[in-house]
């Protein structure tokens, strides 16, 4: 198996024992993007549609990293902290991503992490 880390600045440095993403025999799994500032290191100003902007920017950032797009997209988790923000993050996400649209499965969590609103992870398609 070919594997290989995907690192950019232009996203939040990864907190733990982990990668951003890594690029596995033509597919990319990305580590959960919470709506860190990567410049900062801190949540963007504002609630849970800022952070999922910020979430999805950083997302945005990894995949330019490994060179694809939101087009190359497959399965999304979006991590809610409250299911009453679905509608609201689902508007959000609805931007970034066209038919056929990626399969996605959205859950609430019971705290996620530094008590974010909002965690996406992705999978795409790097090759074929």
């Amino acid at each position: 198996m070919s594997r290989r880390e995907i690192s950019t600045d232009d996203a939040p440095e990864a907190i733990g024992p982990y990668s951003q993403a890594i690029l596995a025999d033509g597919w990319l799994y990305t580590a959960g993007q919470i709506g860190l500032d990567p410049a900062t290191g801190e949540f963007v100003e504002g609630g849970v549609e800022e952070q999922a902007r910020r979430a999805l920017a950083n997302l945005e950032a990894v995949l330019e990293e490994a060179g694809l797009g939101f087009g190359d997209v497959v399965k999304t988790t979006v991590f809610l902290a409250d299911m009453d923000d679905y509608g609201a993050v689902n508007e959000i996400y609805g931007d970034h991503f066209t038919a056929p649209f990626p399969a996605r499965s959205a859950v609430e969590a019971a705290t996620l992490p530094r008590d974010a609103r909002v965690e996406i992870e992705l999978v795409a398609r790097a090759a074929g």
